[in-house]
């Protein structure tokens, strides 16, 4: 079975010259006779869809969604969910080995959380094709095209977002510009009883009068904050109610994050208290040691940190993200212990490293693309640190990552050419159901 639940298999070749053709079938799993058709037959390999299954696997599940397999918002419902974990922490440990060349001293268990009702931001996508039909199609892109599927209600969101959906749809047609919306997205901080929901509507045309006084119905009605986003993200505004607050709680370091709903924050809530506790543990502060956060964005990590260390130094590439989260330091009053650099991470080079100066300890939190100029950096800093006895390498890294195959390819330049061992390494099942995976890693320099 391959990361998107497509089981795996080789058709016979009738031509001894020729190796047994690959066969993914959507829907399969491993031990599983099942019969299927084929949608693509290429020269190397073939696609299928399930057509019945004849003998299932023992941790085969019936799907909780009725729109699942119409609908790409999760592709593993119908694999039991610890049989999902094992397979992402197989994912994990067969990238740091193949990609990386490295092996982690260490496999930590892996964490999981609820398996439902766990996604408090999400971006739901707007199709005007049935606006003939009297309708249009709010929700996730069905697998593998551009179409929106036809889903009414979704499991791994709030219950109160899931009946949402239905009313999203009527609230789009009832607009002057239905069909001038492309997308939607929710946002709610942490749960509690004064929490709410945040929703942004992309428009590419204004609103007309009668336009703005449904959206403020709507918005009365069904206890939401309407915002309006007509170009990029520095465009995004409120609209009704024109104030309001979004934050999440990490209670565990007694710190509370203010957001607007575009920025970058974790899904799943309760998995990134789970997340943050972890990470922070394993870097193991001391209250007379530096840490640099990289990647902070407006401080998920940093203000935690700074509860427990000397001084914390945060750097992201949005100047905007960096001064809301000293606006966040300054309202959970550590502000004296952090601060902020803008600098595009992506194009790290030593002598920037040079310049930030020696940390003891840092937490590198990167986007998918990884953290590839900044190990690279790090392993030129461990050559000059050899040549010009330099000592500005961090005891100890701590990577938490979105994206295996790229924080495999960082593990093997920081194992194999930097001089740090890879001393623990597991996942986080901070989006059930689905094919991402969460992970962290901890590297230690060598001694």
């Amino acid at each position: 079975m391959d990361l998107e639940a497509q089981g795996i298999g080789r058709l016979p070749s009738t031509d001894p010259h020729s190796p047994n053709k690959v066969i993914f079938v959507a829907g399969a799993l491993p031990s599983e006779y099942v019969e299927y058709q084929i949608t693509q037959d290429k020269s190397k390999f073939l696609k299928g869809k399930l057509t019945e299954v004849i003998t299932p696997a023992v941790y085969r599940r019936t799907p909780k969604c009725p729109w699942f397999g119409n609908c790409g918002g999760c592709t593993m419902q119908h694999l039991d969910s610890k049989a999902q974990i094992a397979l992402k922490q197989r994912v994990l440990e067969d990238n740091l080995a193949h990609l990386g060349k490295v092996k982690a001293t260490t496999l930590l268990r892996p964490v999981a959380g609820l398996d439902w009702a766990y996604r408090y931001r999400t971006r739901l996508s707007v199709v005007n094709r049935s606006i003939k039909k009297g309708t249009v199609l709010v929700g996730f892109h069905e697998p593998q095209n551009r179409y929106v599927s036809d889903m009414t209600s979704c499991e791994v969101l709030p219950p109160q977002w899931s009946a949402l959906l239905p009313y999203l749809r009527q609230l789009v047609m009832d607009l002057s510009i239905r069909d001038r919306i492309p997308q939607i997205e929710l946002a709610m901080g942490s749960q509690s009883e004064t929490s709410i929901t945040a929703m942004v509507i992309r428009i590419l045309l204004p609103l007309t009068a009668d336009d703005e006084t449904i959206l403020i119905e709507f918005a009365k009605k069904h206890q939401v904050w309407i915002w309006t986003q007509t170009h990029g993200p520095e465009s995004v505004k409120p609209f009704y109610p024109l104030t309001g607050e979004l934050k999440y709680d990490l209670p565990e370091f007694g710190i509370e994050i203010p957001f607007v709903p575009t920025d970058f924050t974790q899904v799943n809530h309760a998995m990134n208290q789970v997340l943050v506790g972890r990470a922070i543990r394993l870097l193991e502060i001391a209250p007379d040691e530096s840490v640099l956060d990289l990647f902070c964005g407006i401080g998920n990590f940093t203000l935690p940190i700074a509860t427990l260390a000397k001084e914390v130094l945060g750097i992201e590439g949005s100047d905007v993200l960096c001064q809301r989260a000293q606006e966040n330091a300054l309202r959970n009053n550590i502000h004296k212990k952090v601060s902020f650099k803008q600098m595009n991470l992506f194009e790290t080079q030593l002598e920037h490293i040079k310049t930030w100066g020696r940390f003891d300890k840092w937490l590198i939190d990167p986007p998918r693309d990884g953290a590839y100029a900044l190990v690279q950096a790090l392993r030129d800093a461990y050559q000059s640190q050899l040549e010009e006895n330099l000592n500005i390498l961090p005891r100890r890294i701590v990577y938490v990552s979105c994206n295996p195959a790229t924080l495999a390819r960082d593990a093997g330049i920081l194992v194999n050419e930097a001089g740090y061992e890879l001393s623990q390494a597991g996942i986080f099942n901070m989006f059930p159901h689905t094919s991402h995976i969460e992970s962290i890693a901890v590297f230690d320099l060598s001694t």
